[in-house]
């Protein structure tokens, strides 16, 4: 059974940074492309980054390009979100998606869905 478990989560300062680990299993890690997803309270989910199946291609929303660095490893079958000068505007849950194949940057084209884990950004 496919299951992908974020962690990482917590509370951090405005400039701080976190670094957000998925695992997974249940899957053939490295022919699925994965993404980061966030959903902020009242919004809807958001994408986030994506990274293809190889790690060697990489997409990102313009609201974290140049802050947040997606990477994986497949010899561990995890994927990680680094997010560095975290803004209160970043404070939502944050979730892991696979979808077997392609990486794409549409969220409901993802077949398997983390339990997400929260990121809260103060002032």
């Amino acid at each position: 059974q496919v299951q992908l478990v974020e962690s990482g989560g917590g509370l951090v300062q405005a400039g701080g940074s976190l670094r957000l680990p998925c695992a997974a299993s249940g899957l053939s890690f490295s022919t699925y492309g994965m993404v980061w997803v966030r959903q902020a309270l009242g919004k809807e989910r958001e994408f986030v980054a994506a990274i293809s199946r190889g790690g060697g291609s990489t997409y990102y929303a313009d609201s974290v390009q140049g802050r947040f660095t997606i990477s994986r490893d497949n010899a561990k079958n995890t994927v990680y979100l680094q997010m560095n000068n975290l803004k209160p505007e970043d404070t939502a849950v944050y979730y892991c998606a696979a979808r077997w194949g392609t990486v794409i940057v549409t969220v409901e084209a993802y077949d398997y869905w983390g339990q997400g884990t929260q990121v809260t950004v103060s002032s």
